[in-house]
């Protein structure tokens, strides 16, 4: 994971530096610099390092893994890597319940309020659905 997290690192140093970049070359050119490129180059360069701060976080509390040594063989990484869902309605529900709340932005805040219910309902379904029914344990 050290890899990893490397790598998104250095992407969040290069996103930055291009964010410099396109700030001063828009100043250059309009006397001002544009604030949507260079504010969604920012969100960019914020996401980066934030994925790769959890990353080697993670690494760092888990220890090292197959693919962090050099000298690792394709069987080094077999066995068990977690439990991923069969299948889930949730995730449909919850991205709806999202649809509607932003779009309650346009239409109203009484949608808006409405669509922050279901999307709280939506994770709370999705976070607890094998607490429950088949598939409980």
């Amino acid at each position: 994971m050290k890899v990893q997290g490397w790598l998104f690192l250095l992407c969040g140093l290069f996103f930055a530096g291009v964010d410099i970049a396109y700030w001063f070359w828009t100043k250059a050119e309009t006397g001002h610099g544009e604030p949507v490129g260079t504010t969604a180059m920012a969100i960019s360069v914020g996401f980066a390092f934030m994925v790769g701060y959890y990353l080697m976080f993670t690494a760092r509390r888990i220890g090292e893994q197959p693919e962090d040594n050099k000298q690792a063989e394709i069987s080094d990484g077999a066995g068990e890597i977690g439990f991923f869902s069969p299948s889930s309605w949730w995730p449909l529900f919850l991205c709806l319940a999202a649809a509607f709340a932003f779009a309650g932005f346009v239409i109203g805040f009484w949608m808006f309020l409405i669509g922050v219910f279901m999307v709280i309902m939506a994770m709370i379904g999705f976070v607890f659905q094998y607490y429950r029914g088949h598939f409980s344990h």
